[in-house]
């Protein structure tokens, strides 16, 4: 799993930059959208980046071109992410994440811990994409979506190696609203030849969403859960294990479902009412 909270050392200004603040250029934000949201996009960007228009919109993406990734042997790390845009819906913020995902590689690139690696290159890269696209005169919503959706994109990677339920839960409610593209845009993101592979990842993925799914149907049940249980219900009333115990939950329950959470004293008192009415 990817580190989150990169130290703010790692990211290195640059004359690339955009600027804090001013400079911005909506022009150049509505040319990178019009070049993003066709149905077949590829065409466009590589016309862009091979004119030397791209360098005009998102300067940080050629240095991508000679970064070679250890992952995706067969291409520089910007062919992969021409490729992976190329996979992605026709929908600009997951376009524009897919553009982003890999930004911040070259900035991140270390060969200290036994071969090259990009530590903490999502975090790195969400604080780049927030600035570009501030400078591109994007919406401030639309911003921190695409910021966000390329600073979990690596959360993943550590699928694999086991995540507890509590890790699941944990990564559906970081995503929050996001999910949906968040997930489409990490099967979007592998291109590798291997077949084999790819097809491993996206059954990691189907086994993710389906324990998202299954986990978020068990907290529904729990959260239908009456507010007292069957020993309570028992203890109250004095009476023993039986059909009425789980009366007693159900009426519970449909209070609860009607009403919404009422405090302890309440539901007894609901309780001794429902069960002086029965005897």
């Amino acid at each position: 799993m990817s580190g989150n909270d990169a130290p703010d050392t790692l990211h290195q200004a640059s004359p690339s930059d955009p600027p804090v603040d001013g400079g911005v250029d909506r022009s150049a934000g509505e040319r990178l959208t019009a070049i993003l949201i066709e149905d077949d996009c590829v065409p466009g960007l590589w016309a862009s980046i091979d004119s030397g228009e791209m360098d005009h919109l998102v300067p940080e993406l050629s240095a991508l071109r000679m970064e070679q990734d250890p992952i995706h042997r067969h291409k520089d790390v910007l062919s992969h992410t021409v490729a992976v845009v190329a996979k992605t819906d026709a929908e600009i913020s997951v376009r524009l994440a897919a553009l982003f995902h890999d930004i911040a590689k070259p900035r991140t690139r270390s060969f200290d811990h036994g071969g090259v690696t990009f530590r903490h290159h999502e975090a790195v890269g969400a604080r780049m994409t927030r600035k570009r696209l501030t400078a591109l005169g994007y919406p401030e919503g639309l911003v921190e979506d695409v910021a966000e959706l390329v600073r979990l994109s690596g959360r993943f990677k550590g699928y694999a190696e086991g995540w507890s339920d509590a890790a699941v839960r944990r990564y559906a409610r970081d995503a929050g609203p996001l999910l949906g593209r968040l997930n489409h845009l990490i099967r979007c993101d592998c291109t590798t030849r291997n077949k084999a592979r790819a097809a491993g990842i996206q059954i990691q993925m189907d086994d993710l969403e389906a324990r998202i799914a299954e986990l978020a149907e068990q907290a529904r049940r729990d959260a239908e859960r009456p507010g007292m249980d069957g020993e309570a219900i028992m203890d109250h009333l004095g009476i023993g294990p039986g059909r009425e115990v789980g009366e007693a939950l159900a009426y519970l329950l449909a209070v609860k479902r009607t009403e919404g959470e009422l405090d302890r004293s309440e539901l007894e008192g609901r309780l001794d009412a429902w069960w002086a009415d029965r005897t």
